[in-house]
């Protein structure tokens, strides 16, 4: 008999267009990686769901990659709404990127419905360590500034991705007043969410 779901959690990814999020979301639910050149980029909300198991218990995440183009921000900004989790991403190769993370972190106090929303800041394509512009440490402080769970990652090793995604659930359920009012599935996806599903997958 399949075990009943503890909770759903609804993730959201932000960064800016190009940075890897993706990559980071396709690794982690189907452990597949698309090279730059055959990955087109997001075009408003992609969603994905995945059910994992953590200490014998069995979650559903709702993970919606949002567009990083300024065309999709007012579009994407009502998917902030209800999410218990933000993974904030930046390519490691990428001074800007990282520098955008203070307008994203803006966009999210703007637009996300929780204040105790729990926050982990990602460095992507560690991968590429002769093109990096962004120290280790620089991301720990940023994210110690901002109150923010830190790991970098590279999608296309697979290094760090899954324990990103799981460390930021662990955070999640350590705090039952971002979840545990919700119905006993926890926060459910509207069917017309549903629809937009572009895979389940289980783990």
């Amino acid at each position: 008999m399949s075990k009943d779901i503890a909770a759903t959690f609804k993730l959201l990814m932000v960064g800016d267009s190009g940075v890897g999020k993706s990559s980071i979301l396709l690794r982690f639910t189907d452990d597949e990686f698309l090279p730059s050149e055959n990955a087109a980029p997001t075009i408003g909300v992609d969603f994905k769901i995945k059910f994992i198991e953590l200490d014998e218990k069995k979650y559903k995440l709702t993970i919606w990659d949002t567009a990083g183009q300024e065309r999709f921000r007012t579009l994407t900004s009502s998917y902030y709404r209800g999410a218990q989790g933000v993974i904030l991403v930046y390519d490691v190769s990428d001074k800007n990127s990282f520098e955008s993370l203070g307008r994203w972190l803006e966009e999210l106090d703007t637009y996300c419905t929780r204040r105790d929303v729990v926050k982990i800041i990602i460095g992507n394509k560690i991968d590429k360590g002769a093109e990096r512009v962004i120290k280790n440490k620089e991301g720990a402080s940023f994210a110690r500034q901002n109150n923010a769970l830190f790991l970098e990652c590279s999608a296309k090793t697979q290094v760090g991705v899954v324990q990103a995604v799981e460390e930021l659930v662990y955070k999640i359920i350590e705090n039952p007043a971002l979840w545990a009012s919700s119905s006993k599935n926890g926060i459910q996806v509207t069917d017309q969410e549903s629809d937009k599903s572009a895979s389940d997958c289980y783990c």
